[in-house]
């Protein structure tokens, strides 16, 4: 890679001269010739003229579709063919080190391989070679959103609309980010903006109703998701939208309308699971439960086959916990972690209750709700990413080896990963990733003042649910009964864990125990956060915040037992998912 001063270190000797004269006589007589371009750039980059290295380098790009090689890499990886299109890239780039749109297509690679760091690397590299490679900034944004460093994003995102003002798909990046900050008004501006000078782009109609349902304008959500079928009756995700929001009734016309989209062979397989999952809550909706239970699998089906799951690596994982975190560790954790206990954290499984717990929760004056925050999973995957001697997992292992002062700066470093989500200034916030079972452990160890909750839910009705839920990202394991059954079950066993080595660490919530007996939960749940008692936490259903998950509807209505025994109507269906929960259906303490 040219270091900065190499790059803009003039060389005004007559044979770079002379060189570039006859590059750019060459590239005049080939225009067309990408490696004619690049050898240009090359040379004006090494003579210090920066402004025509940079040109040189976007015709390059221009080029490209002149260089089979590249081309061919640029198929496979379009094709999902990745190792493939990973050898062509190397060895095109070994050849042609400053190739930018090479460079750009390994960086899309890597991104699509989640190694989100190389990524970042590479296109760092690339807009050192040319930072007017709007293309690569933009990749460089989305890459910085996947690394959760939405203020770095912001920026690369301003700088593009800064030279482009009026690309209409740099204002949606910054809109996306906005929304990942927590500035949905500024969002819907966004969105607004462009829709009025493209009234028919039906995938920003989309974004506004995604918008709008989670700062409470619901009636004003539904419509932009009417919007967006009108315009687009085939895609799918929107109609989910519109069945996710658990009160939306579809007509006899919007299921004639599915269902001729199902028909469509061309139909691509996201925008076909997304409505046989609507066509399950439809069916669900109008007391259907075989019609629903086969739509919910044909869509878990497809879901399951185009993700790499694993339900083995989930049990290893919790193997690796259990004989990491033991009391040594704990107690070295409470002495030498970071002992701000700012952070509650809101852990289970999917569908639970963790958002009617994070609702309470952030209607108290003192507690700040904020969203199912990944930075947590984003600071073990530093080291989880990284193989030992032997191949051996570094994390959790890791947190044996780091010197005390470590523990204590990875909490710190969690709270100012954190600290862009916190708007009221609360001396609480509320990390609702519900993921975070698995790093139980490592909350302990780095934040040892921090508060724990584990909010669960009878197996039978939490696994359904899960199974009928089509999640944005993340949460592979809930698109197959079994998988499900084998993941609720370590989860109760990690769970079980902790609680044997440090008794009481972790609070422990049963939806049903909520629902049914309310204020005295509601009681016990704020005496163990160290919060005085406070009426508003009754009335959470008024509370006007902005809800970022498939219950947001849910919880801005009052309490209700509709969600207990919900599984009931499916029984027939669910022998696998019994036999994968195993003991865990009997030990539970409230039978329903």
């Amino acid at each position: 890679m040219h270091s900065q001063e190499a790059v803009n270190r003039p060389d005004h000797t007559g044979a770079a001269a002379s060189s570039l004269m006859a590059l750019r006589g060459a590239v005049q007589r080939e225009p067309l010739n990408p490696h004619r371009w690049r050898q240009l750039a090359d040379a004006a980059r090494a003579a210090g003229a920066l402004d025509e290295a940079h040109r040189a380098a976007l015709e390059s790009v221009r080029c490209t579709v002149h260089e089979p090689e590249v081309m061919q890499a640029a198929l496979a990886l379009r094709s999902g063919r990745l190792p493939d299109a990973e050898t062509r890239l190397r060895a095109h780039l070994k050849q042609h080190p400053t190739d930018i749109a090479a460079l750009r297509m390994l960086a899309e690679l890597a991104s699509q391989l989640g190694r989100y760091g190389d990524a970042a690397a590479t296109l760092e590299h690339t807009l050192e070679l040319c930072p007017g490679f709007d293309a690569a900034r933009q990749a460089y944004s989305l890459v910085l959103q996947r690394q959760q460093k939405p203020e770095a994003a912001l920026a690369e995102a301003e700088r593009l609309i800064a030279r482009a003002p009026d690309e209409p798909d740099y204002q949606l990046l910054k809109a996306a980010i906005l929304t990942r900050l927590g500035e949905y008004p500024q969002a819907i501006t966004i969105y607004q903006r462009l829709l009025d000078r493209q009234p028919r782009a039906a995938h920003i109609w989309m974004s506004l109703g995604h918008a709008l349902k989670t700062v409470g304008r619901t009636a004003e959500g539904v419509a932009a998701y009417r919007r967006t079928v009108e315009m687009a009756p085939g895609f799918g995700e929107a109609w989910w939208s519109l069945a996710n929001l658990k009160t939306t009734r579809f007509g006899e016309e919007d299921l004639q309308q599915m269902q001729s989209q199902l028909q469509r062979p061309e139909l691509r397989a996201e925008d076909r699971f997304h409505l046989h999952f609507t066509l399950g809550k439809a069916c669900e909706d109008r007391g259907q439960p075989a019609g629903a239970f086969d739509h919910y699998a044909r869509g878990n089906a497809l879901r399951r086959s185009l993700l790499p799951y694993d339900p083995q690596e989930t049990h290893d994982a919790c193997i690796q916990a259990r004989a990491v975190f033991d009391p040594p560790l704990l107690r070295r954790g409470a002495r030498h972690g970071c002992q701000d206990g700012a952070p509650i954290f809101i852990v289970g499984m999917p569908r639970a209750g963790s958002t009617l717990v994070e609702q309470i929760l952030a209607s108290h004056p003192q507690v700040e709700g904020t969203m199912e925050l990944p930075d947590l999973i984003a600071l073990s995957r530093r080291w989880g990413a990284a193989r030992a001697p032997a191949g051996r997992v570094r994390y959790p292992q890791v947190l044996r080896e780091l010197p005390d002062a470590e523990l204590a700066a990875l909490g710190a470093e969690y709270l100012q990963r954190t600290r862009v989500q916190r708007k009221l200034n609360r001396p609480c916030f509320i990390d609702k990733m519900p993921n975070n079972w698995l790093h139980a452990g490592f909350i302990q160890t780095i934040l040892p003042q921090a508060r724990i909750i584990d909010v669960r839910r009878h197996p039978l009705d939490c696994c359904f649910s899960n199974f009928k839920q089509h999640f944005a990202r993340g949460q592979a394991f809930t698109y197959d009964l079994g998988d499900l059954g084998r993941c609720y079950r370590d989860y109760v066993g990690l769970m079980e864990h902790f609680e044997s080595v440090a008794p009481g660490r972790i609070h422990r919530v049963h939806y049903e125990q909520l629902v049914s007996d309310f204020e005295p939960v509601v009681r016990g749940l704020l005496e163990y956060c160290g919060l005085p008692f406070d009426e508003a936490c009754l009335r959470f259903n008024e509370n006007q915040r902005a809800v970022r998950t498939a219950s947001s509807e849910q919880v801005r209505q009052p309490l209700n037992t509709r969600g207990i025994g919900s599984w009931r109507p499916y029984e027939a269906w669910l022998e696998p998912l019994k036999a994968a929960l195993g003991d865990t259906l009997q030990s539970y303490p409230v039978q329903i």
